[in-house]
């Protein structure tokens, strides 16, 4: 059990000041000061926030292991993946239920298992929900897109139906499935996959749905409006392209765009602002470096790919992420919310319209954090990337 405590996080990064160095000199210090600019320009170019807010943290739910997604019932009940391949159900007391029975079976190996959960749009008529997983088939390992039922009594899956595999499996590896589900306001569902690690140009193949954002109807059939319907050689299912491994995805509720949070190697760490066609680069360009120090692709810009809205070199390994619209933490609205693993903590980022223009660092005393959930009755809900696997709830205090 974490006791209450009250905090205010204040760590964030002032804006670039001006250096003076003598001109004569810039040839000499540009390379020793090149790693410095790009951490200071990687982080949020703009002050932190002006407008932090005091909380309590405590344990809502225990028991979990490895908890990675989690959606709120109607009724206020919370369902948690965890990533060996369980799906259970908190009580609005926090009391967590056995396994739900008719989960599918996953590869639960190195960064995969059961991964995400989503709620269908009119989930409190049809009951219907989506699941993302790692998963192996003939030829190796995918990302696995799944619909299913929850039942009545909310203590199994029905109609459990595989809909979208991100093909073409790969026998190598088994990091990097991405696997974070979104809805659009107009009902499409966005799935984000990993590039796999260990073929990074997967990422940019137009015929493979790694390293991707897809759009899809709900039967998991590309859209028939989706950026690339039609072309020869590319998988009509591909919303954007050029991704590591994505694993946060949001909509803005004020502007309508889809943002993505994305892991570099060492650094690098990525929000993106999800533009259909659009090509974000990886491994082409990043921001930072392999985790060997080494060079990855062309440097870290290219004009014709996407730059990122808000990076960190050096990383904080961002996963799931959510808009923040509660009345519990009334300065903080309009806030995006990262969970981040490393070096653990929740990242407040404050943004106007689609521009990021603070950020803020919480917890950064407490475990890794997988996702982060803003709950229907205002507070902030966080699964901790545990053996022994926590959901902590954040309250004003």
């Amino acid at each position: 059990m974490i006791p209450p405590l009250r905090r205010r996080g204040r760590m964030g990064l002032a804006p670039v000041a001006a250096v003076p160095i003598w001109r004569g000199m810039m040839r000499f210090l540009a390379p020793l000061l090149a790693p410095l600019l790009l951490v200071v320009a990687g982080a949020a170019r703009a002050q932190a926030p002006n407008n932090p807010a005091a909380f309590q943290v405590t344990d809502f739910a225990t028991g979990l292991e490895r908890p990675w997604g989690a959606a709120f019932l109607p009724d206020g009940r919370l369902l948690v993946t965890e990533r060996p391949g369980r799906l259970r159900l908190v009580g609005r007391d926090g009391q967590v239920s056995a396994p739900l029975g008719g989960v599918p079976a996953v590869e639960a190996r190195g960064q995969g298992g059961l991964l995400d959960i989503a709620l269908a749009p009119d989930f409190a008529t049809t009951r219907e929900l989506y699941l993302c997983h790692a998963m192996v088939v003939q030829g190796g390992a995918l990302t696995r897109l799944v619909r299913a039922r929850l039942a009545p009594d909310a203590t199994a899956l029905e109609a459990v139906t595989p809909i979208l595999d991100a093909t073409p499996a790969q026998e190598e590896g088994r990091n990097h499935w991405g696997c974070r589900i979104a809805f659009a306001p107009d009902g499409a569902l966005f799935l984000s996959t990993g590039d796999r690690y260990a073929t990074k140009l997967r990422a940019q193949r137009p015929d493979d749905l790694a390293g991707k954002v897809l759009r899809l109807a709900r039967d998991g059939a590309p859209r028939p409006d989706n950026p690339f319907a039609g072309r020869a050689g590319t998988r009509a299912e591909i919303f954007t392209l050029g991704h590591r491994n994505p694993q946060g995805l949001a909509f803005n509720p004020w502007t309508g765009s889809l943002w993505q949070a994305e892991f570099g190697a060492r650094g690098g760490d990525e929000i993106n602002l999800l533009r259909a066609g659009r090509n974000y680069g990886w491994p082409l360009v990043t921001k930072g470096v392999d985790y060997n120090g080494s060079r990855i692709g062309e440097g870290a810009s290219r004009p014709d790919l996407e730059e990122p809205v808000h990076w960190w070199v050096p990383s904080v390994s961002p996963s799931g992420i959510a808009f923040y619209d509660g009345a519990a933490f009334p300065a903080w609205r309009g806030s995006l919310l990262v969970a981040a693993l490393n070096p653990p903590g929740l990242v407040r980022l404050a943004t106007q319209g689609d521009r990021v223009v603070g950020e803020e660092r919480l917890l950064t005393q407490g475990p890794r954090l997988r996702q982060v959930v803003p709950g229907p009755d205002g507070l902030i809900y966080l699964l901790t990337d545990e053996t022994r696997g926590r959901v902590l709830r954040l309250a004003p205090g």
